[in-house]
């Protein structure tokens, strides 16, 4: 099958393809209740080429934000992944651009979050994730980073479900970067006749009906 040139496009295509977007009634969370739409990222460690890619597409996305006249992203010496989908993301990534990784999980001494992996005092963190909402995760792992002395101002997502989470983000003074939006995500699957125009409506007024500030 031809899949889109374009790298948002091409993920959307591969992510439908590995079975990895479905429709139906779901609840994960406090944040994601009665979603028509599921859609699951970690499915790309099934299949390496594609996760090879993604790893690619993101490194694209990343170089021509700082190749602009007002960087979009600031420079950063450690890749952070989020786990378990966002983990899986950013050791791919980590391995496109030699450029070394770490990550944050429970301790079992007083549940205090240990950071695995080696970093400095004053090195600049870029958190990864596979998907995000209302960027709980993120918040919550950036500062623990900064508690631990490392500077994080930037994070970057494979999907962005638009549900509050760049606004949210940017409150905590971190800029978000998404390398597909669920918008156009859906509009992908409903201009190549992948979904009904039904679930694709249905799809759009949820993500309208909860957007939060």
């Amino acid at each position: 099958m031809n899949r889109p040139e374009d790298g948002n496009l091409w993920l959307a295509q591969v992510l439908w393809e590995l079975g990895a977007i479905q429709f139906g009634n779901f609840t994960m969370g406090r944040s994601t209740v009665n979603s028509p739409i599921y859609i699951n990222p970690r499915l790309l460690v099934g299949n390496p080429p594609a996760l090879v890619r993604t790893a690619k597409i993101i490194d694209g996305e990343l170089q021509a934000l700082m190749a602009m006249r007002h960087a979009g992203v600031h420079d950063f010496n450690l890749i952070a992944g989020i786990p378990f989908g966002g983990l899986n993301i950013a050791a791919a990534y980590s391995l496109a651009s030699n450029i070394p990784l770490i990550y944050r999980y429970p301790s079992s001494v007083d549940d205090e979050p240990l950071i695995e992996g080696r970093y400095e005092l004053g090195q600049r963190v870029l958190v990864m994730d596979d998907i995000v909402s209302t960027g709980g995760s993120i918040i919550e792992t950036s500062e623990d980073f900064r508690e631990a002395g490392l500077l994080v101002t930037d994070a970057v997502v494979l999907i962005d479900r638009h549900l509050g989470a760049r606004n949210r983000l940017k409150r905590h003074g971190i800029n978000l970067i998404s390398i597909l939006g669920v918008e156009q995500l859906l509009t992908y699957l409903v201009s190549t006749d992948k979904i009904s125009r039904s679930w694709h409506r249905k799809s759009m007024e949820y993500f309208a009906a909860n957007q939060a500030e």
